[in-house]
Parts: structure tokens; C-alpha cells; sequence
């Protein structure tokens, strides 16, 4: 798959090696949403339309402008409390500055890796690192296992400590073509080529359609902003369940559901 023109060049556009933002998370103006529609797939009227999105998500529960932890949790889970390994990583790879939010600028350059004319190559570091649970570089046996066993708590499955063994020595014999033990970039890479299918969910094809989605600030009577804003409100829910969706999907490459059969 090829890339898109040079606005999305990796040392600019997107959080894998993301420059210092400089942008104000909490209301950010039309320059602002310039600036990250040059360095990202969305056009400045889709930055603002996510802006309205984000503006939502960041103000659920702490009123500071940042989407807090415990927010995510809450449009994903409908609940503070309950913890969940998927939408934790996610949450941990949007905060870029590791300084425990996400902010705006985070959520644009972060997102943009499942937009649809984002490289390919892209998608598969950004993935590795979805994976790579502890930051070693690697993603490594425990990890795999980890996962699967994340994957069957949140699906109510219930397999054996055989079978979950079974599904993880099954990948990893597979992937780990150094035979070391864990999985490295470049064998990652090659495990991709061999099964694409495990970038499915890195591309979120209603991505391209922000355009379509009515603003707020546009719209006339009470009852048309209501119904825009719980348009709005569904369309940031599905974008985050699709991608906290996108972790698992390594480790069910159909392998559960053939052991589960």
C-alpha cells in the first residue's frame, strides 16, 4: 500500500516519533486546526468536526479540556470503575507526552494512524506498539498470553489453560521466525505480510466521511442541535470502540474460534 503526499511524514504527522505540540488542548482556533490538518489525512473542517467530538469526551467527567483516563473508560464501558486492558494500552499509546491525558493535538496525530490513506507501514509500528504491553521492543510470550486471556474475559469464554497455551505457542511459532522466544519488529513485519488480516481493524473507513457529519456551531433550533450532538456523541463512541477493537484482533486471527469449536 502506498502513502499519502508528504503531510503525513512520520516525524511530523503521527505519534510514533510525534514533535512537541504546542497546540491549546482546550479550545484550539482555526490556525490550530490548520496546522493538524497539514500534518495528518483530515482536511481543517474535519479537525474542527472532531474537535466538537473531543470537546465532548473531555469534558464527561473532569471539566479541564484533556480526556482523563476514567473518561475513556466511561464512553467505552459506561463505567469509571471497571478496567480494561484494551482501552488502557489505547489510552496509554494516544498519550504521547505520558503525561496522564490526552490532549487535543494527541487525539488528532493519533487517530490519524487508522485513517484510510495512512501508510501501511505506519499501521504496522503503531500496532507493534498496541502489543508490546511492557515497552521492551518486543512482544513476548506473557504478553500474548496475556492478551488472549483479556481478550476471552472481556467475550465471556471460557477455554482451558490448555488451549489458551495451545493458541499462544501456535503464534508464536508461527511469528517468531528467530526462534528467541519473543517477536521483534522485523518479524512482526514479516507476520503481517503473511497475515494481513491483522491490520483490519487499523483502518477505520468512516473516516473519510467526517465531511458529512453536521456541526453544531452551523445548525439552527434547540431540537436540530440535539439530534446533531447525539449523532456526534454515537459517532466518537464507535471510532473508540473500533479502535480499543483493533488490539485484540492479533490474537483472535481465527485461532480461538477454531479452538473454541
Amino acid at each position: 500500500m502506498g502513502c499519502i503526499p508528504s503531510k503525513l511524514a512520520e516525524n511530523k504527522s503521527l505519534p510514533l516519533e510525534v514533535t512537541e505540540n504546542k497546540l491549546r488542548p482546550a479550545g484550539p482556533g482555526y490556525d490550530d486546526f490548520s496546522i493538524l490538518a497539514s500534518e495528518t489525512p483530515f482536511a481543517a473542517s474535519e479537525v474542527e468536526t472532531l474537535h466538537e467530538l473531543y470537546r465532548k469526551l473531555s469534558t464527561s467527567i473532569v471539566k479541564d479540556g484533556f480526556i482523563q483516563k476514567e473518561e475513556l473508560h466511561f464512553a467505552l464501558l459506561r463505567n469509571i470503575n471497571r478496567r480494561n486492558l484494551f482501552v488502557d494500552r489505547v489510552f496509554d499509546l494516544f498519550d504521547v507526552n505520558k503525561n496522564g491525558h490526552i490532549d487535543f493535538g494527541e487525539f488528532i496525530r493519533s487517530l490519524s494512524v487508522f485513517h484510510p490513506k495512512t501508510c501501511e507501514a505506519v499501521k504496522v509500528k503503531y500496532a507493534f506498539k498496541l502489543y508490546d504491553l511492557r515497552h521492551t521492543g518486543y512482544i513476548e510470550h506473557e504478553e500474548l498470553k496475556e492478551m488472549v486471556l483479556a481478550m476471552l474475559n472481556e467475550s465471556d469464554l471460557a477455554l482451558s489453560d490448555d488451549v489458551v497455551e495451545t493458541i499462544v505457542d501456535k503464534t508464536f511459532v508461527e511469528a517468531d521466525s528467530k526462534g528467541d522466544g519473543r517477536i521483534d519488529l522485523e518479524e512482526w513485519e514479516e507476520y503481517v505480510r503473511k497475515n494481513p488480516s491483522v491490520l483490519k481493524n487499523m483502518t477505520l473507513p468512516y473516516l473519510l466521511m467526517l465531511r458529512l457529519i453536521p456541526n453544531t456551531f452551523h445548525c439552527w433550533g434547540s431540537f436540530r442541535q440535539i439530534e446533531f450532538k447525539n449523532v456526534q456523541v454515537n459517532i466518537l463512541n464507535i471510532l473508540l470502540r473500533d479502535i480499543s477493537q483493533a488490539f485484540p484482533s492479533f490474537v483472535v486471527n481465527g485461532e480461538i474460534e477454531e479452538s473454541h469449536l
